[in-house]
């Protein structure tokens, strides 16, 4: 489980054959702490869940390895070659719950449809100045599990939902999320990872089986 409070961008820096997918080497920066991180060990990368193969230490930084297989490539964005990710380490029971709950299990690719900065009132606290409203389109079977003022997770980032019109919803990310994150590098067109919300999933389930 994971709660999408990102703890470092890593970089991709190898994608190379294995198996029917790619194994995939990330150097997770010296921020990220990887003295923790053991063979077997889940990290999310750009929300996907991924599990390390291999822990590669050497002079410089350790680097993670971790086989992405073909059906994993199929259904996410931006795990098939060399590029930033967010990376956060699996929730210990013992941790802050800052995001939401997340499995790393993404469902499906979405869309960036626009980004536009928001205006800043001119009482506007000096940490909101230079926002930007992201507009993404999901795909039409995961729609009504978006809900206004419910959560999502975009690239492992959990945010939160401002409005929803079809299968469309847009999100207010302030400068601290744009730095801290790869969605300030996003641009019109990009892909995204998309996980709804864990709780919305159940809730159609069991209304479903009510029906």
């Amino acid at each position: 489980m994971f709660t999408g409070i990102v703890q470092a961008v890593g970089t991709i820096v190898v994608a190379r054959p294995h198996g029917d997918g790619l194994r995939l080497v990330v150097a997770p920066g010296a921020e990220f702490g990887t003295a923790d991180i053991a063979t077997g060990d889940s990290i999310a990368v750009s929300g996907c869940c991924l599990t390390v193969v291999e822990k590669e230490t050497g002079a410089g930084a350790d680097r993670l390895a971790f086989d992405v297989s073909a059906e994993t490539l199929r259904c996410t964005a931006g795990l098939d070659g060399t590029a930033n990710v967010n990376l956060e380490k699996a929730l210990r029971l013992a941790d802050r719950l800052g995001g939401h709950l997340m499995t790393g299990h993404v469902d499906g690719v979405g869309r960036v449809v626009s980004m536009v900065q928001v205006p800043a009132a001119a009482d506007a606290p000096e940490w909101s100045r230079g926002s930007i409203r992201f507009e993404m389109e999901v795909p039409p079977e995961l729609a009504r599990f978006v809900a206004a003022k419910g959560s999502i997770a975009v690239d492992g980032v959990s945010l939160t939902v401002n409005g929803v019109d079809g299968a469309r919803f847009h999100v207010n990310l302030i400068p601290h999320t744009l730095a801290a994150t790869t969605l300030g590098a996003l641009a019109a067109g990009a892909r995204v990872n998309l996980e709804v919300d864990l709780i919305a999933r159940y809730v159609d389930r069991l209304a479903a089986a009510a029906r």
